[in-house]
């Protein structure tokens, strides 16, 4: 059996592990971890079954995309991999096709990934430019796979970067229909602290994400093995020795036998097995990969070229024993190590005076012509050599402009890496200041802002506090903790107001500036969500609003009309506050940052929900959407966005709408301060479903991420109704009697209406649920917490008679009438489930005539949301009263839940999965689950019989 050289022809020992990739190609959208200690046969593997698609499918059967995460990536190369990929396809179908699949026809949002594609679009170093990249690289994906599967290939991802990362999780955790993606990592070097192994852990509990470890080879495979490279039986007692020395490990077996032969005795060390393919190489090969070696693991031909002095015939002719002997491989313009193995080996071989001249040449010829490298690539480079060979200066200067790259390609933690780089090598080079052109400040406030971006909070507060120590300017000084206090309100620090107050205090009133006006809006923006902050609020936001349009700032100037419409808001006249809202809408439009338009879109949403308007809110928070997405953010416009979609979607009973969006909010990973609202809101469907351990897990995580401090009522109101209910839920009465006392004594239920009379309702249920001297005397104090909270808007008004209803049911005298004002009051307001709780509230306290007509209507629509638990209690109760409840109108034998008949009433409009998915605000993955749940459930093979069932259902 001939075989290349040193390696087997066959692939050996790992028929499992390709029939488990065959089997994840069959049932795409799937991802793969495929881990595996260094030399064990990850990339082999993959080749081998990309090999096989190939075959199978044909040449243009499936799209196979690799990219390849390089050591020096650590240093400041983000998005490797991704880029590798990139280049991969514009390869295959050029820069226009390519241009084609993106929204607007429009490449500009991956140009940090791909310099072919223009300038980078505005926004760098933004978390906003951030999202949008990442929501480019999905919809590219989604428009691949619609033609053909696509297999994306990212290996050696334990060298994967912070953004690299992030994007990974991001593409997975959304992976697009028929699309396989494989992660191959070296699982022996994800120690404790190593940054990918959480993410592992996050990806493995997706349902779609699949682990394969390789494990080492048996005994048998290595003979087998063995056989394939030198063509013949070996030795038992060679194989007992080879398969002693290699533990099984592939890359050590091919490295012990060498060129076909065994020569002596085996080597001492792995080194040794790793380094002798190299030694049998020519002088001149081996100082080339010497010389190689110091670039990383894969060097561009034209970069290599300058650092040797040799020109391109030449390096050719010495490289080729390399490339013969697959020590080296050619990808592409570059050249790239066999095995990274083999580039640590062949590095840390060298001598000190030969690692020194090595990074030095590389950082001398990338001076000289930076284009040895692709666009953007240089400064890390530079900073990376540089650092290697303790010249400090160089390492600070390119350390500085790579931290600018970064932040240009929207990779903040990169940019905070070579930012703190900056700063250790600051005091070793006596005039950095000259160099840079910048204060040491200035690089901590360039830092600072990375942290906040990057959700390095604490990093970015250590920063902000060494700032102040060194700072003498008190404008200065000024911004500095107004940049703190935005960190610190992720974290819900109390201390937020100290800062923005002494901010105020530092910077003059006069004459009109920017830092003041920036300062005095963000103040501002922070007290009017305060009970008692408003009129402070007021007359920041007014100064800060005369000071901007002084200084000709649109974006403080729209911020500023923001918070002022939300000091005046009157409850009762929603209208006019919308308004207000146009007018910061009109204000933007003069150059102002996006933030405004998302702060108006939650805010109009915010307001028109708490005034029960359901379905304008709803509406409010998609055009915020759909405004994000012609930025290309279609998906993730932002978790509070998300929020606020979700909360008027949760009262009209749209359930499973609501898990989808919270469930792909808490993927992006929002500040802790939003993930409250978002465990909120799967915490009250669980319960409203009786999934109780979900509702429980949903009030631990909120537990976790609320911060005590926080003086928001919306971060301490609604969890702590939901705590009552779930406990009621669970039949633990005395501890919900806990949690009444608790709000009693802790919260000023007052202070907010729109927030307080939901908990006074929710605690009233719990006394009448309980009954007993305490429930009665809590009561007593929850009518006197009644007595002092205002009515101002309807659906205060709805809460406010189920408050006195449950109140009534608890001291023994239920009312009927009581129930059925409330009733009346939720329907009008469009809540079907507060409603049929009032029926069944009402049917109990009414004769049996009475009662029917009640439960009937009741039970449609606790069985339209899936509300199991007070199905069930409907139903006993007619079954108690002894009526009938009848049939319930659009039941069907399928067991289809609204969710899955709206998305059937678009496969029969001939929707496609990403139609369905732009229509519904959801993931083309989700809307490809739903489908598929769909086909299921009826019983049909194809969307075209299911279109015809929805026609019989009388759906559509």
């Amino acid at each position: 059996m001939s075989a290349t050289r040193g390696i087997s022809s066959t692939l050996v020992g790992r028929s499992g592990e390709l029939a488990f990739l065959d089997a994840a190609m069959e049932e795409l959208p799937t991802a793969l971890l495929v881990g595996g200690e260094a030399g064990v046969g990850k990339s082999r593997l993959i080749r081998e079954f990309l090999q096989r698609v190939r075959q199978r499918r044909g040449a243009e059967g499936a799209l196979a995309l690799i990219g390849a995460c390089h050591q020096i990536s650590a240093e400041g190369l983000p998005y490797a991999p991704f880029s590798g990929v990139l280049r991969r396809l514009v390869r295959q179908i050029g820069v226009e096709g390519v241009t084609a699949l993106l929204p607007g026809g429009s490449p500009r949002g991956l140009a940090r990934l791909l310099p072919e594609f223009g300038e980078p679009d505005t926004e760098s170093g933004t978390s906003t430019a951030r999202t949008r990249l990442f929501d480019h690289v999905l919809l590219l994906f989604e428009r691949l796979a619609e033609d053909r599967p696509v297999i994306l290939v990212i290996e050696d991802a334990q060298w994967a970067e912070r953004s690299t990362r992030d994007l990974l999780s991001y593409l997975i955790g959304n992976l697009p229909p028929g699309v396989l993606a494989i992660v191959a990592f070296r699982s022996d070097e994800l120690h404790r602290t190593h940054p990918l192994r959480p993410l592992v852990a996050d990806l493995d509990r997706i349902p779609w994400v699949r682990r394969l470890e390789l494990d080492r080879l048996p005994r048998r495979a290595v003979a087998e093995q063995a056989r394939s490279i030198l063509g013949r039986e070996l030795d038992p007692r060679l194989l007992d020795r080879i398969y002693e020395r290699s533990e099984g490990n592939p890359l050590f077996v091919e490295a012990l036998l060498g060129d076909g032969r065994i020569e002596g005795e085996l080597p001492e060390s792995l080194r040794d097995l790793m380094l002798g393919a190299v030694h049998k190489l020519p002088e001149e090969t081996q100082e080339i990969l010497r010389l190689a070696s110091a670039g990383g693991a894969r060097v561009e031909h034209a970069l290599l070229a300058a650092v040797s002095g040799l020109d391109d015939a030449a390096l050719s002719r010495v490289l080729r024993p390399a490339v013969s002997g697959n020590v080296v491989v050619v990808d592409g313009e570059a050249y790239s190590f066999r095995h990274a193995l083999l580039r640590d080996a062949v590095h840390g071989d060298l001598l000190p005076g030969e690692h020194a001249r090595s990074h030095a040449r590389f950082a001398e010829a990338l001076e000289a012509d930076p284009s040895l490298v692709p666009p953007g690539r240089a400064p890390a480079a530079l900073a990376f050599h540089w650092y290697s060979v303790h010249d400090d200066t160089g390492a600070l200067v390119s350390a500085w402009k790579a931290a600018w790259v970064a932040k240009e390609a929207a990779a903040s933690t990169e940019s905070l890496q070579m930012l703190d780089r900056v700063l250790d090598l600051w005091k070793k080079v006596p005039d950095a200041q000259e160099r840079l052109g910048v204060d040491h400040t200035s690089v901590l406030e360039a830092a600072i802002e990375a942290a906040n971006v990057a959700g390095e909070t604490d990093r970015g507060i250590a920063y902000a506090r060494e700032a102040l120590r060194e700072i003498d300017d008190p404008v200065r000084a000024a911004g500095i903790l107004e940049q703190r206090a935005r960190i610190k309100i992720k974290l819900g620090d109390a201390t937020v107001l100290d800062d923005l107050h002494e901010a105020a205090r530092l910077v003059p009133a006069h004459p009109p500036s920017l830092p003041r006006a920036r300062v005095l809006s963000t103040l501002a923006q922070r007290l009017y969500l305060m009970p008692s902050g408003r009129d402070e609020a007021r007359a920041l936001a007014a100064e800060a609003l005369a000071m901007a349009r002084a200084v000709g700032d649109a974006t403080v100037e729209a911020h500023a009309l923001i918070t002022l419409a939300g000091c005046d808001f009157d409850e009762g006249d929603a209208e006019r506050h919308v308004a207000a809202l146009a007018e910061a809408v009109r204000v933007s439009e003069r150059g102002a940052a996006d933030s405004v338009l998302l702060r108006v879109a939650t805010n109009e949403a915010h307001v028109l929900e708490g005034m029960g308007e359901h379905e304008r809110a709803a509406a409010a928070a998609r055009r915020g959407i759909e405004a994000a997405g012609r930025h290309g953010q279609a998906r993730t416009s932002g978790s509070f966005l998300t929020m606020n979609l979700a909360e008027p979607l949760f009262a009209l009973g749209c359930w499973d709408e609501v898990l989808e969006l919270v469930e792909h909010a808490l993927e992006l990973s929002p500040p802790r301060l939003t993930r409250i609202s978002l465990h909120w809101l799967i915490g009250c469907v669980a319960v409203a479903r009786g999934d109780l351990d979900a509702a429980a897990d949903a009030v631990a995580a909120l537990d976790t991420v609320r911060a005590s401090s926080s003086s928001l009522v919306q971060d301490f109101f609604p969890p702590e109704r939901l705590r009552m209910d779930l406990r009621v839920a669970q039949g633990d009465l005395p501890g919900a009697l806990d949690v009444v006392d608790y709000v009693l004594k802790e919260l000023c239920l007052c202070a907010s209406p729109r927030y307080g009379w939901p908990v006074l309702a929710s605690a009233a249920r719990a006394c009448a649920e309980a009954g007993g001297e305490r429930a009665a005397g809590l009561l007593g104090e929850l009518r006197g917490q009644a007595s002092r909270t205002p009515v101002r808007v309807r659906i205060q008004q709805a809460y406010a008679l189920v408050f006195h209803a449950e109140a009534a049911r608890a001291e023994g005298r239920s009312s009927q009438s009581e129930w059925d004002a409330a009733a009346a009051e939720w329907k009008a307001l469009g809540e079907p489930y507060s409603e049929a709780y009032a029926l069944l509230r009402a049917a109990e306290a009414a004769g049996k005539e009475d009662a029917a007509a009640r439960l009937h209507r009741a039970a449609e629509l606790a069985h339209s949301v899936g509300a199991q638990p007070l199905l069930e209690e409907i139903e006993t109760r007619a079954r108690r009263v002894r009526v009938s409840i009848g049939p319930r109108s659009g039941d069907d034998s399928f067991g289809l839940t609204p969710r899955e008949r709206e998305v059937l009433r678009l496969i029969a409009e001939g929707r496609s999965n990403r139609e369905i998915a732009g229509a519904l605000f959801i993931s083309a993955k989700t809307a490809s689950v739903h489908v598929s749940n769909i086909l299921t459930k009826l019983g049909v093979a194809g969307r075209g019989e299911a279109a015809a069932v929805a026609r019989r259902l009388g759906v559509g």
